[in-house]
């Protein structure tokens, strides 16, 4: 075989950063060992996987076409590794939740996988759908836990939950006294709404089509706490997963409204690279979501 493991690390590494210092060191490995393996790499095949632009190496078409096919192999690799060392080291995954779905339902699937898999390490990200997507295609995820409808090429998309969204208020806000809300409506309040490239501001965004150039966007804000709370001081009304007011419902320290014409209902989905060796932990992970 006229490749290593390790060159192939190398080469993934640097396809990640750009730059063969900063994959030497992700690696923990001198810069000069790194670019040594890198060249053996290219010299054994008599290839060139990266444009070389000053300081950065920038992978090229070769290079794009083959890496997926190395992260793959080292994903192999890596799980027969845990094999031989007994499982001391099983079901390590990284993990990409959007917002209300970090917050609110993927603690009770990490509880539920870390009471199978004890001696498991699990690593939670959370961010918005677009941001899971990229990390996704980049293989810096494992598995993703997404609000919005993501299209890309490399990547599988399985639906998983239906969800709905709900338009809320303050107790004491004028539009409570409706017993449903027109497009008129909806265009005179002042609205506090996640912000876009959100799968919630997503499905926010196509339920309300038509309206969306003069609506009253007072606030875009990252965080649902932060939109609840800033409706809850009736500075405008919201949109959000009836999974994340579930609570505040209940509490009634906000009160949904009911709105004429518009469809709130939207999919969660699951989505993983078409080209990600699928380990055990990964399965077991979808199976896990799929009980939900």
């Amino acid at each position: 075989m006229k490749y290593s493991l390790r060159q192939l690390e190398v080469f993934l590494a640097v396809a990640h950063f750009d730059n063969i210092s900063r994959a030497a060191e992700s690696l923990s490995m001198s810069q000069s060992a790194a670019s040594g393996a890198l060249r053996d790499l290219e010299s054994q095949f008599d290839i060139q996987l990266f444009d070389r632009v000053g300081k950065r190496l920038k992978i090229n078409e070769l290079g794009r076409l083959l890496r997926p096919r190395a992260e793959a192999l080292l994903e192999r690799a890596r799980s027969l590794e845990q094999d031989m060392a007994q499982h001391e080291a099983v079901g390590q995954l990284k993990i990409g939740a959007t917002m209300t779905i970090g917050n609110y339902l993927a603690v009770g699937l990490i509880a539920r996988y870390l009471d199978e898999q004890p001696r498991a390490k699990l690593d939670l990200q959370v961010a918005n759908t677009s941001a899971i997507a990229a990390r996704l295609v980049n293989f810096d995820l494992d598995i993703g836990l997404v609000e919005g409808e993501v299209q890309h090429p490399d990547l599988e998309v399985i639906p998983w939950l239906s969800d709905r969204l709900e338009v809320f208020c303050a107790p004491g806000h004028p539009l409570t006294q409706k017993l449903q809300l027109s497009d008129t409506d909806l265009l005179s309040a002042r609205w506090i709404l996640r912000e876009q490239g959100s799968g919630t501001r997503q499905a926010f965004d196509w339920a309300l089509h038509g309206l969306l150039p003069n609506l009253n966007v007072l606030l875009e804000l990252e965080h649902a706490e932060g939109i609840k709370q800033t409706v809850a001081q009736g500075l405008g009304i919201g949109c959000l997963s009836r999974i994340a007011l579930q609570e505040s419902f209940e509490l009634e320290t906000l009160v949904p409204l009911r709105v004429a014409g518009r469809d709130f209902s939207r999919q969660l989905y699951l989505v993983i690279n078409k080209h990600k060796y699928r380990s055990a932990g990964i399965e077991r992970w979808i199976e896990l979501c799929h009980q939900t």
